[in-house]
């Protein structure tokens, strides 16, 4: 009993915070966490923001990028506009929208971030190959759109594609690191990987290749 007491005190915890601070999510504060460790948004950079809504991480993005910067935020439901950032409707998974992304970013980014997260059934196997389907996605915008160099954070679960997910992300980032923010919840099998330094750009189609020859195949839903 005391345990759960402690995590719904952690869960209320930020999201008070959020609500007082004027984040429009609790998950606001696992992007302040990770940025503070790894440094990938800086002022000045140009950033695309996947699976966006509500906004929370486009909020903290415009923080610490600043007025100079170039922000695009892309999620298939709606969101409300934030001040000095484009706002962009679309869904990850339809080819046609890397094109609208590139348009919309209107050059290379220095950093794409992904918080995109299927509906969750509850069926570990099934939200895990959804999640990971999602980062592949996510990964095959982010070697369209990065400048070399450039940095990728993505939201994966926990599970059996896990560790070939973060092998194949390797192949194209100088480093790798698997990181849990402290507002990410106890029970929650969410991860973050944090990819540094891309090699080069990478044509989507051979992402798909490599992606089959590491065991990750779209599952039924």
């Amino acid at each position: 009993m005391a345990k759960g007491w402690r995590t719904d005190q952690k869960q209320d915890y930020y999201f008070r915070k959020a609500k007082a601070e004027g984040y429009r999510a609790r998950s606001a504060y696992k992007l302040l966490e990770i940025n503070t460790k790894f440094n990938l948004i800086r002022p000045g950079s140009t950033v695309l923001d996947l699976g966006a809504a509500p906004g929370g991480w486009s909020q903290v993005i415009s923080q610490l990028a600043g007025p100079s910067s170039r922000i695009v935020a892309v999620d298939i439901q709606s969101m409300a506009p934030i001040p000095g950032v484009q706002v962009m409707r679309g869904d990850i998974t339809d080819p046609n929208c890397t094109g609208r992304i590139q348009e919309a970013l209107g050059q290379d980014a220095d950093v794409v971030v992904s918080d995109a997260a299927p509906n969750v059934s509850g069926i570990g196997p099934t939200d895990q190959a959804r999640s990971i389907e999602l980062a592949i996605h996510s990964l095959g915008i982010a070697l369209r759109v990065l400048r070399k160099g450039g940095a990728f954070l993505v939201k994966l679960f926990r599970g059996e594609d896990f560790d070939n997910f973060v092998s194949l992300a390797k192949r194209y980032f100088q480093t790798t690191r698997t990181y849990i923010p402290e507002a990410s919840r106890k029970e929650s099998r969410e991860a973050y990987l944090v990819c540094m330094g891309l090699h080069e750009k990478f044509d989507l189609d051979a992402l798909r290749e490599l992606a089959r020859a590491y065991g990750l195949r779209k599952r039924p839903k």
